[in-house]
């Protein structure tokens, strides 16, 4: 199995979606910044809004170099992150003006944990179709 980016160099243009957009194709490379899809994605992959910076609700635990947002997800087995609340990660996620990008899951494959978490401007307006 071949793994591209999930950011592509070519120009390639990232699918947009929202909640009303429904079942997308498998193996798409998907964006979003509507927080019912991050959370949908996060219970399928029994992800856990998580962090390594300070914040109110706790200390640093990892050195995170990714521009101050620092926000992540714990998977089980793979927790190396302190998790935190979804209003925090939200917040986090807006303050900073996130777009998750994410691969749909493909039937009868294992699922697709690959993500990022890019600065809203880096993905500009001709990369992103809806």
């Amino acid at each position: 199995m071949v793994h591209h980016s999930l950011l592509p160099e070519d120009g390639e243009p990232i699918r947009r979606v929202d909640r009303s957009d429904g079942e997308q194709p498998p193996g798409a490379i998907l964006a979003t910044d509507d927080d019912v899809v991050i959370r949908q994605w996060a219970a399928r992959h029994d992800a856990e809004p998580a962090t390594g910076e300070a914040t109110a609700s706790g200390p640093a635990t990892v050195d995170v170099h990714d521009g101050d947002a620092g926000i992540r997800f714990n998977f089980p087995g793979v927790a190396r992150f302190r998790p935190i609340s979804w209003d925090e990660w939200l917040g986090n996620f807006r303050r900073h003006a996130l777009i998750f990008v994410y691969e749909q899951d493909t039937p009868g494959q294992p699922p697709a944990y690959r993500y990022r978490l890019v600065p809203s401007q880096k993905l500009a307006a001709a990369r992103m179709v809806r």
